[in-house]
């Protein structure tokens, strides 16, 4: 490692990338607490702000390690000493080869990661869950999903001469995963589905009207995403160079197909495109293309995105159809959109694009391996996702309860969780105090 040199335009760009994906996350709350009633505004937003110093805290004590760690050399799970990220300072980042640009970076930008994952479970039990039972599953989820399956996924082990030692799971079995869609979206979503399983439905659920308060707040949240989310997928590149300007443009074409294809079929199905329709497809094509942003280009991520669009907006009649409350669509946009991502990756994946391609899709190299593999890993981590967060969420209701009364939730969750109210009319002062 003696003759590596840090190259600053490449630390320059993962800093600010790191920014960008810290600031997806209070895009998320704007984006979910425009969606919900006004009564539960500022607990809708309050479930990302609270996942942001409880996962950043167990990150800096074991989650780093455990995801990213190598001296195991397990596929299932990295190293667990407690370190606090002690000794890193300069060290430079070794992620299935080196990078030169300081762990410590490294450590920060997939920190972000860890962080939104979790808060876009929140918008699949919106305002029907108790703020501590939410922080409380928030630490142990993250410990026992989230911190493994980011090993599987994005650990590509520690190279030292032509041997490599740590790598994950579902890495080393032929996964391509640019950005997170197995490890972040599918995750979540599975998580998300489980959970409102669990907490069952929202009072008045199809009895009431439950129309989103602010289409405005939901819409900067989106435009929010839309910006961080350049982080999220050129960043995932490591370096400030041409699969970074790749990831970007195609991230941008996927979001601005995700939103016609969904506003376009808004317009042939109801005869008018919705605003809260065209941030949703937006949000879609962001979501489907994150496993593919480095890995393809052409045309491909248009019709990435269009698919996504059309497909996600109509899984959201799924909840209706099976009878399950997915608040705000997790599952519908995250984890449909996860897995049209993950599995278009098996037939627009090019060579030409990103050499690190290993088999290329059906569509440019004519073989349905990486599709294959691309299923399975899908498959594998929707699976674990619900069955271990379906667990999670039963031992935590059984514990100290999951969800509000129904007193409270009628009162709404912003007064009955944290004693506020995010519109005062006619009060004198904040918080109704003189």
């Amino acid at each position: 490692m003696t003759d590596i040199v840090l190259n600053s335009g490449d630390t320059a760009w993962m800093l600010a990338s790191t920014a960008l994906v810290l600031l997806m996350t209070p895009g998320l709350a704007f984006f979910y607490g425009g969606m919900v009633r006004t009564k539960s505004v500022l607990n809708m937003m309050m479930m990302s702000f609270i996942t942001i110093g409880i996962v950043s805290v167990l990150w800096v004590i074991y989650g780093f390690e455990l995801a990213f760690g190598y001296k195991a050399d397990s596929p299932w799970y990295g190293n667990l000493s407690f370190s606090g990220l002690g000794g890193m300072v300069n060290d430079f980042t070794n992620n299935g080869g080196i990078y030169p640009i300081p762990v410590l970076v490294f450590a920060a930008f997939q920190l972000m990661f860890a962080i939104i994952t979790p808060a876009l479970i929140s918008g699949a039990i919106a305002d029907r869950t108790k703020f501590t039972a939410w922080a409380v599953f928030v630490a142990v989820w993250s410990t026992i999903v989230y911190f493994p399956v980011a090993h599987w996924v994005f650990a590509f082990g520690n190279k030292v001469g032509d041997t490599v030692t740590g790598t994950g799971f579902l890495a080393g079995k032929g996964l391509e995963d640019f950005a997170g869609g197995t490890a972040v979206h599918i995750n979540a979503g599975a998580a998300g589905l489980a959970l409102a399983i669990v907490l069952g439905k929202r009072v008045g659920w199809r009895k009431e009207s439950m129309r989103p308060h602010s289409l405005p707040l939901v819409l900067l949240g989106a435009a929010l995403l839309w910006f961080g989310w350049f982080g999220f997928n050129a960043g995932s590149a490591l370096g400030a160079n041409g699969i970074a300007a790749t990831a970007l443009m195609n991230t941008f074409l996927a979001a601005s197909a995700g939103m016609i294809g969904w506003s376009l079929f808004e317009r042939i199905k109801d005869g008018k495109p919705t605003t809260l329709g065209a941030a949703s497809g937006a949000v879609a094509g962001l979501v489907a293309i994150t496993p593919c942003a480095g890995f393809v280009g052409g045309m491909a991520p248009i019709l990435i995105g269009l698919a996504a669009g059309v497909l996600c907006v109509c899984a959201i009649q799924l909840k209706f159809k099976f009878g399950y409350d997915d608040s705000l669509d997790v599952v519908g946009v995250h984890l449909v959109g996860g897995l049209v991502g993950a599995l278009l990756l098996g037939f627009f994946a090019d060579a030409t694009i990103n050499p690190l391609v290993k088999n290329e899709g059906l569509f440019v190299g004519g073989d349905a391996k990486l599709l294959w593999y691309q299923f399975v890993a899908s498959a594998v981590t929707l699976v674990f996702s619900f069955v271990v967060s379906f667990i999670i969420t039963k031992a935590i209701d059984k514990a100290i309860g999951m969800r509000v009364t129904e007193e409270e939730e009628n009162e709404g969750l912003d007064y009955s969780q944290h004693a506020e109210t995010a519109y005062s009319f006619g009060s004198t002062g904040s918080m109704d105090r003189l």
